[in-house]
């Protein structure tokens, strides 16, 4: 819920002037195009480091310290360096803001990088200006001075790197500024949000298309951790790659281990887990209230423990998560709010209380561990009878149509938008107060949403980097006649001192600035500002993740609504063939290595058993008293052969063939010459010739 005051926009009206598509907690597009013939606003960052670099190499060492790239990274830097558009393929942890950030440096200019997620923006942009490298974000939470000033500086070649959302793209203001850039390359990050076929669509990300023609002869660098062979494709034709260009790296993680458990009692299996493998750990749920019980159950027998969801204050949820990567809290219990660009090494286990429903999101929650390379595990836990719940599934994502029409009519009386009506308005909608208030299934409603999105019917936003903005409404020298308690005297001392046009405006700020400055912990800050807001010595709105809809056409019956297959029947057969994919690495019966099993689903065919998941351990375990001469061997010897030579003619070496065994089936050389020995001695076809395996 919103602790916002109810006329807390009327001073941003009395700045701005009312708008009729401005709305409680709504910022006005920014209209003001002079700033960008201004001259450019002076800055107080650190200039960057210009010492000239004539080799990715030497750039890494001289900003990063590092002698050497991981594996593809200089393949992706080489080829933007060459000019050509790239679509970099590298597994969660495999080092993705280097291969954009290093050739940036190199090619001058500005660099536009494209995300979805503001914390990402902030904590990238951090790090680069650490390193004394220009780097900016723009999004909501900055106030329209802030923006031009960012803008000015890209524009004045004063920024290296602009950090953006896609949704920027529609702002005129920032298409002005665009068109005065010295844009060197464009890089849009979790790139698979751009196709339709991918498990995390964003219709906003298709207007990053648009800039090829603005800029025809930048080369285009998209970067995601999770793609099928198919959403590869469907980004490199959305982004109109002049040749399609692909570098990818394994999906195969040879230390961390999968594992699938089926337990009567999932709390007591993530204890016996906790206890026998020591180190930071991550627990996934579905539902934010099975976190805490979670948690709590785990503190109640010694092991430290937070539990993390959207619900949770943002000050809260910066303050355990700083808690558990400095490892001053063992394990995080979170929803899937949690984990996106946290890098975090030495994570020994990910333990998912309930299964994603796309192996695209299994994949990247199991990468948090093992980013070190050390042994790390990704257990599942299975109930009873759980395959059937998967598949229900199915139908809260995608519930019945006639159930979203009714919800569409439902939205837009409870928005008071008459019939003919709506076209353009931008307002605040509380999903939450919106489904209690009709008492709605929430999961079924959030996913009609989404649809009705999809649908074209309005854009819904989730408005995640709406930062905290603070304003004084006393004047100055009535502040000194309070008698005010320490903490919030010091609190106002320090607004006071950082924070200059707190008294004129509203003044964008982090919570985690005033606890640092006055020592207080977070959530005491919050508490004290919150409170001081109440006293009306303040207007404080806290960060808010309240949700946003922009009306695209004019309000019409429900019934008359057109839902297209694009936007429903051809997503949910893809979304069932990701559940049925999810149920085959979980329940498949064929001995199949977990790894195996989960690489193939992203088109990569030639992986090794890993020999370390479940199905492998239970495995060794059998082959321990397995006989080279027993049937599955001598099956396993003749897929091979049948394979490596396919016509009459054809041979291979003995050793090649012994390494092929090995690498695909486990066991020793001595295994499987033993087993050759005793295939080829009934086989009609096949015989030995000297150290050559040939048909008769």
């Amino acid at each position: 819920m919103s602790t916002e005051p109810d006329n807390w926009f009327l001073s941003l009206e009395d700045r701005y002037g009312a708008e009729d598509t401005f709305y409680p907690g709504d910022f006005p597009e920014e209209e003001d195009f002079s700033g960008i013939d201004a001259e450019p606003t002076p800055t107080d960052e650190a200039p960057t480091r210009r010492k000239r670099t004539s080799t990715p190499e030497e750039t890494l060492k001289s900003y990063w310290g590092y002698d050497s790239f991981r594996d593809k990274q200089r393949d992706i830097i080489d080829s933007v360096l060459a000019g050509n558009d790239t679509l970099g393929l590298l597994p969660t942890g495999g080092g993705k803001s280097i291969t954009f950030q290093v050739p940036g440096i190199m090619l001058g200019g500005v660099t536009l990088v494209f995300t979805p997620l503001i914390a990402l923006m902030n904590d990238q942009v951090a790090q680069l200006k650490a390193k004394r490298i220009r780097a900016e974000a723009i999004h909501s939470g900055l106030d329209h001075f802030r923006i031009q000033r960012i803008l000015n500086n890209a524009v004045y070649g004063k920024s290296s790197f602009l950090y953006i959302a896609p949704e920027r793209l529609a702002s005129p203001y920032f298409q002005a500024a665009l068109q005065h850039m010295k844009v060197s390359l464009i890089v849009v990050d979790e790139c698979h949000c751009i196709s339709q076929w991918g498990y995390d669509f964003r219709p906003s990300y298709l207007n990053i298309g648009s800039l090829r023609k603005q800029f025809p002869n930048v080369p285009v660098l998209a970067l995601t951790a999770t793609a099928t062979p198919d959403v590869v494709e469907d980004v490199m034709d959305k982004l109109a790659f002049r040749k399609h260009n692909v570098i990818r790296k394994s999906f195969f993680r040879p230390n961390l281990a999968y594992v699938v458990r089926q337990t009567p009692s999932k709390i007591t299996e993530i204890a016996h887990i906790l206890q026998s493998v020591p180190g930071s750990a991550i627990v996934y749920c579905r539902d934010r209230e099975r976190c805490a019980v979670i948690a709590a159950q785990l503190k109640e027998i010694g092991i430290s423990a937070v539990y993390y969801h959207a619900g949770l204050s943002h000050a809260m949820r910066d303050e355990r998560q700083e808690c558990w990567m400095n490892g001053d809290v063992r394990v995080i219990v979170a929803t899937n709010a949690f984990g996106m660009g946290i890098d975090k090494p030495d994570v020994r286990s990910v333990i998912h209380f309930a299964m994603p429903s796309s192996p695209e999101d299994y994949f990247q929650e199991a990468g948090r561990a093992g980013r070190d390379g050390k042994r790390a595990y990704s257990v599942v836990l299975l109930g009873p009878h759980e395959a059937g719940v998967f598949r229900k599934r199915i139908a809260t994502e995608f519930p019945p149509q006639a159930f979203i029409r009714d919800l569409y009519d439902l939205i837009m009386s409870y928005l008071q938008i008459g019939y003919g009506e709506g076209l353009g308005r931008r307002m605040i909608f509380d999903v939450e107060t919106f489904i209690k208030t009709f008492k709605l299934p929430p999961l079924p409603t959030m996913s009609a949403i989404r649809i009705l999105d999809r649908a074209g019917a309005f854009q819904y936003e989730e408005r995640e980097d709406q930062t905290a903005r603070v304003a004084f409404v006393m004047e100055r020298q009535e502040l000194y006649k309070l008698h005010l308690d320490e903490p919030k005297e010091r609190i106002i001392d320090t607004l006071l001192r950082y924070f200059p046009g707190v008294f004129t405006r509203y003044v964008p700020f982090e919570e985690q600035r005033i606890a640092f400055e006055t020592g207080l912990p977070v959530e005491e800050v919050y508490q004290q500002l919150t409170t001081l807001s109440g006293m009306s010595v303040i207007r404080y709105i806290p960060r808010s993740t309240l949700p946003k809809i922009t009306i695209t056409t004019r309000r019409q019956r429900g019934r008359d609504l057109i839902i297209s297959d694009q936007a429903y029947s051809e997503r949910k057969k893809r979304f069932e063939a990701r559940i049925e994919a999810v149920l085959d690495f979980l329940y498949r019966s064929d001995h199949t290595c977990r790894a195996q099993t989960l690489v193939r689903y992203f088109g990569e065919d030639d992986c090794p058993e890993c020999g370390i998941c479940d199905v492998c351990a239970a495995k060794k375990k059998r082959q321990r008293h397995k006989d080279p001469s027993d049937r599955e061997p001598q099956a396993q010897c003749a897929s091979a052969l049948n394979k490596l030579l396919p016509d009459a003619n054809a041979s291979i070496e003995l050793n090649a063939l012994l390494l092929y065994l090995r690498h695909r089936h486990g066991e020793d050389k001595d295994f499987w010459l033993k087993a050759l020995e005793a295939y080829l001695q009934q086989s009609d076809t096949l015989r030995m010739d000297g150290f050559r395996i040939r048909r008769r």
